[in-house]
């Protein structure tokens, strides 16, 4: 019996679920798994940062799903430290670097995933590395920001950048006392909604006490004469800052891809196929945050990066790499977050997205509760949803309000990816008690009026 070699460029969540999952599927005896990762933890949440930053978790320890112990317990050669700094695929080997001894090799493979996930969008603006500016990507990034917060003797803060991440550590700082600005290029706040559902937010951090400033570039980071950040500049305006938290997004992390060959998208991920196979490459798989995948509203690639995505990635690779058969068939665009008490929702298309993807569309919004209107603890909720012009297709759900509103978002994914109309949907058989919904859902409320402007448009 041959056995072959499986080699993974990276320890998250595509990668180590990938190996787990082809290790489930196939023995060390017909498959090793060799799987490398440059940092200091594997298979942990990123996402979960922010709260362990804002001290609703203790980390990193209750961040790490499995440790790299707990994999090579399970047959998987897991090497921590090491960054591979070349494929050469035409060879089937890739080189790395053990970056504690600083000594080079070669290992060949006879199957490839590559998992490198995404990095942190650091745009090259003067004083942007100077100490107190801070990304928020890894384990260890959390931790260094940890320490500056301790250690910090003045008590302003300033975000770049007004998503998820950007509102979630505002959060996260106005719980560690400081005084935070927020600061996005956006007409308004989580870009990720369309402006009149961001002004929400915009007006809700107003009253938690975040400062929000819209529409306004950074120019550069300022510092001060020991080097340190002292403020952030935009054309018109300073904001002093004692530390500075980069929240403008991250970008595929492909850079090993792109010297390699292998096909990328307009947004800079690796291309594959539903398999998760790279494009024109029987032996190469990717996932996670480092590909581009389909998006079944508009049907056109687009680069998320999600938890959830890559660790189904990852199951789907292991099983084709270990001989079975799975397939992603692609996504919605579901993603919830929240600032305080404020949750924030969407799935499926904004309007400049269906505008991009050629579409006619009908918009419907709606105030409604939570849950009946005269139970205690009733909040409120606004929700937004996108029809298609004449078939009523449903495009797009966006929900901003209190608590139970972000959830909600659920049953319009589910209806998404089924291709319901808002008709079809008003018919839902949804829970109903005065606890936890009016006797109308508040989806189904904004579906029942976006029924009427598809019959308005019609007509």
């Amino acid at each position: 019996m041959t056995t072959e070699r499986l080699v993974i460029v990276g320890g998250d969540a595509a990668g180590m679920s990938a190996a787990s999952q082809a290790r489930r599927t196939k023995g060390r005896d017909e498959l090793e798994i060799v799987a490398f990762e440059r940092g200091h933890y594997s298979s942990y949440s990123a996402c979960g940062i922010p709260y362990w930053v804002a001290g609703d978790v203790e980390g990193p320890d209750r961040l790490i799903a499995r440790s790299p112990a707990e994999h090579r317990s399970r047959d998987i050669d897991l090497r921590m430290r090491t960054e591979v700094t070349e494929l050469d695929l035409a060879g089937g080997r890739v080189r790395s670097l053990d970056l504690e001894s600083g000594a080079e090799s070669w290992t060949g493979f006879d199957k490839l995933v590559i998992a490198t996930g995404a990095r942190p969008v650091r745009p090259a603006l003067p004083g942007i590395d100077a100490p107190g500016v801070h990304g928020v990507q890894t384990l260890d990034d959390g931790r260094a920001l940890l320490d500056t917060l301790s250690r910090a003797t003045g008590r302003r803060a300033v975000v770049i950048g007004a998503g998820y991440i950007g509102v979630e550590m505002a959060e996260a700082l106005l719980r560690h006392g400081f005084e935070v600005t927020v600061v996005d290029r956006s007409e308004q706040p989580m870009s990720t909604l369309d402006p009149d559902m961001g002004r929400l937010v915009h007006e809700a951090m107003t009253r938690m006490g975040i400062t929000t400033v819209t529409g306004a570039a950074v120019t550069g980071v300022l510092t001060g004469d020991d080097g340190r950040v002292r403020a952030v500049a935009t054309q018109d305006a300073e904001y002093p800052a004692d530390v500075v938290v980069l929240g403008i997004g991250v970008e595929p992390e492909t850079a090993l891809a792109r010297a390699a060959g292998l096909p990328l998208g307009d947004h800079g991920g690796l291309l594959t196929d539903l398999s998760m196979r790279v494009r024109g490459r029987d032996a190469v798989w990717a996932g996670g945050d480092c590909v581009e995948v389909l998006d079944l509203v508009s049907g056109r690639e687009r680069h998320i990066a999600l938890g959830t995505h890559a660790n189904k990635h990852g199951q789907v690779i292991g099983s084709n790499a270990a001989g079975g058969y799975a397939t992603f068939p692609g996504v919605v665009g579901t993603a919830v977050s929240k600032v305080c008490d404020l949750e924030i929702a969407r799935t499926g298309l904004r309007e400049k997205d269906a505008r991009a993807a050629g579409l006619r569309y009908v918009t419907a919004t709606v105030e409604s509760t939570s849950r009946a209107g005269y139970f205690p603890g009733a909040a409120p909720m606004t929700v937004k949803m996108l029809a298609e012009f004449r078939t009523g297709r449903l495009l797009g759900v966006q929900i901003v309000g209190r608590e139970g509103a972000a959830k909600r978002v659920d049953v319009a994914a589910v209806a998404l990816t089924a291709s319901m109309t808002v008709e079809a949907m008003t018919a839902l058989d949804l829970g109903y008690a005065p606890p936890f919904s009016p006797v109308w859902d508040p989806v189904l409320v904004a579906a029942r009026k976006a029924v009427a402007a598809v019959r308005r448009a019609g007509a």
